[in-house]
């Protein structure tokens, strides 16, 4: 255990050393050179960013949890993710660079008005506050105090050990955050990266050779064919991820996740130029493809060795790692999975300074601040931010439906309606600033009213009975059932028993028509220079990103023959 511990230390100090000495002479007194990294970033550091980003223990843990508990069919969010990072790269980013924003809420301003952006702002900063900080927080916790077996090591309870890794996450978050900025960050989660994508690929190599005798090969053989449903990568609408939703919500899910979300997409906005931007999103559009092999196998493999009756789906990984990971590889894939932990963490921590230091403080409260003092007060808004998430994230224990399904159900509040702005904001000059408040207002409204009644307590054994049995109703189901007209509550009813990923593309849909509509019959007087280049970067795009986009397409095709094929024939 003490050897453990000690390779975990080294290494996470190796990287910090690493990053700091990379960086050392890098101006972060700006606030391009703070938030942006100076936008100087190139392909590969941009891509291990965006993967360090997204790939922290709310997906290890989370999407594993899925695969113990469901089927391949949840690889959606990781193949679908490539699909929207080729929108992003093509669509997305050539606009935002020939621009040059620092925030997504500048665009937002720039095309609608000045409070439609703050509104917009202020989703992003509640998100990440009170959503996407804290559950890679306690995400975190869970993998990390599994692995280390904090509570049989050092005799506490199991919440005791989510504190610990909770406080030590933040505490070191908010050194990289003091210590310069995003820039620092990319540098290490370039070399966290590498760690993660070897230490990834070892949990189902270890787990195959686990259940094969020593023999990774027959491990899989034995493993189609003792849990053949389990690759079944279509799955059933019964299912958390429908393959339905591949072309529904999912997708639009993914497009905002990859090309409208603050905390990612701030690292193809440092970028270098246009060209560097395209090969850093397509190339994490490549290194996605791999990620049924570590964020799903894994899950199957635990179900496997453990059977069915885990208390907890979130615990199947951090105890598959402890099973099957030999002894003196633990601390490495501690390290680099706290690695990973980190990058997210601090992506969101970086991610809410730059749009309060940017977008509040420098607009409202002191207009005519330097750039020293910006800096400043970004580097005030993380650490209190950190502080307020280290408090926050041990509450999320117990989420319902596992916790990667819970984040991106709760993440539906806001993303697809802000997506909604974005796309039809560059897609239609017209559509006045009025349609997107009344879309965004109408949007949560709907959403959020399904939602908590899919949640209510017999919901679901209600409508399964036909809507027989009223006395199975509990909380918010209940409170609708009694006290609205049959007139209004049964289609509410029916609409909040469709998958949650369909009802986000049902009021896209809706929601596009309505501002398409207002700009016709009242169309805005400012109308948006789509075309307009600042010439801030170069936007000349990258030559092979046209071919790579294709192959990455045919890619996404030939993992969904095969994971279904797999499970057919099995």
């Amino acid at each position: 255990m003490l050897l453990t511990v000690f390779s975990f230390i080294v290494f996470t100090l190796v990287v910090y050393g690493i990053s700091y000495y990379k960086t050392r002479n890098v101006n972060t007194h700006t606030e391009t050179g703070y938030f942006l990294a100076g936008r100087g970033l190139t392909g590969w550091v941009i891509a291990a960013s965006l993967m360090l980003t997204n790939l922290s223990t709310e997906q290890m843990v989370g999407l594993n949890g899925q695969g113990y508990t469901d089927n391949m069919s949840v690889m959606g969010w990781e193949v679908g993710a490539s699909l929207a990072l080729i929108v992003v790269a093509f669509f997305f980013l050539p606009r935002y660079l020939k621009k040059g924003y620092a925030t997504i809420p500048d665009f937002i301003g720039e095309r609608y008005d000045t409070v439609t952006k703050q509104v917009v702002n202020w989703f992003f900063l509640f998100g990440y506050v009170l959503i996407f900080v804290p559950i890679v927080l306690y995400s975190g916790a869970i993998g990390l105090s599994g692995i280390f077996d904090l509570e049989g090591t050092f005799g506490i309870t199991k919440m005791q050990g989510i504190y610990v890794v909770v406080w030590s996450i933040g505490i070191l978050g908010i050194i990289y955050t003091l210590s310069g900025g995003l820039k620092i960050m990319a540098i290490a989660d370039t070399i966290n990266g590498i760690g993660l994508l070897i230490g990834g690929l070892m949990i189902p190599i270890f787990g195959l050779m686990y259940i094969g005798g020593g023999n990774p090969v027959e491990g899989f053989s034995v493993l189609v064919e003792a849990v053949p449903e389990k690759f079944n990568a279509i799955g059933s609408s019964s299912d958390p991820v429908p393959f339905a939703t591949m072309f529904t919500g999912m997708f639009l899910v993914n497009l905002f996740y990859w090309g409208t979300n603050q905390t990612i997409i701030q690292r193809a906005l440092a970028a270098k130029d246009l060209k560097e931007g395209q090969k850093g999103i397509l190339y994490a559009a490549i290194l996605k493809l791999f990620g049924p092999l570590f964020l799903i196998l894994p899950g199957i493999i635990a179900f496997k060795i453990f059977g069915p009756g885990l208390e907890m789906s979130d615990f199947a990984y951090p105890m598959l790692v402890k099973a099957v990971l030999p002894w003196f590889l633990v601390g490495f894939f501690a390290a680099v999975l706290f690695g990973a932990i980190l990058s997210s963490f601090n992506a969101g921590l970086n991610s809410t300074s730059t749009l309060f230091t940017l977008n509040i403080y420098k607009e409202y409260i002191n207009p005519k601040a330097s750039q020293d003092e910006l800096v400043k007060k970004g580097k005030l808004a993380a650490a209190v931010l950190a502080i307020f998430s280290m408090i926050v994230a041990p509450m999320i224990a117990n989420a319902p439906n596992g916790l990667f399904d819970y984040l991106q159900t709760v993440n539906g509040f806001y993303n697809v309606p802000i997506l909604t702005l974005m796309l039809i904001g560059m897609l239609n000059k017209k559509a006045p600033a009025i349609s997107a408040k009344i879309t965004l207002a109408i949007f949560i409204l709907v959403y959020g009213t399904t939602q908590l009644t899919a949640m209510s307590g017999g919901f679901k054994a209600f409508m399964a009975g036909g809507m027989a049995d009223p006395a199975a109703l509990k909380g918010v189901a209940a409170f609708f059932y009694n006290n609205l007209p049959a007139w209004f509550v049964q289609p509410l009813f029916s609409f909040s028993s469709i998958h949650y990923l369909h009802i986000l593309a049902i009021l896209f849909v809706i929601c596009s028509l309505f501002m398409i509509a207002m700009g016709h019959f009242y169309p805005s007087k400012n109308e948006y220079e789509d075309a307009l280049d600042r010439h801030i970067v170069d936007t000349t795009p990258w030559r092979k990103a046209v071919p790579v986009s294709i192959a990455i397409f045919c890619c996404v095709v030939g993992l969904y023959i095969l994971f279904s094929k797999l499970g057919i024939a099995a």
